[in-house]
């Protein structure tokens, strides 16, 4: 199970610093005249700092190592 932890975080580590953030979308409605409506999309990006996705690549390498000597 700790193995599978550490893969995980590892996994989890490589794809926030490839991606290097989370991005979403909201809708805002901008004109409300009875039956007609306009709305618009907006990007928004929320960035994951590099030191993240270094603490989860080593935190997971640390899981996989612990979990392969406990098994011995």
């Amino acid at each position: 199970m700790v193995k599978l932890i550490g893969v995980l975080l590892i996994v989890m580590g490589v794809v926030a610093l490839a991606v290097g953030g989370i991005r979403y979308t909201t809708r805002e409605k901008v004109l409300d005249l009875g039956p007609i409506e306009a709305t618009t999309e907006k990007s928004h990006n929320i960035p994951l700092s590099p030191i993240v996705g270094i603490a989860a690549v080593a935190g997971g390498i640390a899981l996989v190592v612990a979990g392969s000597r406990t098994r011995v």
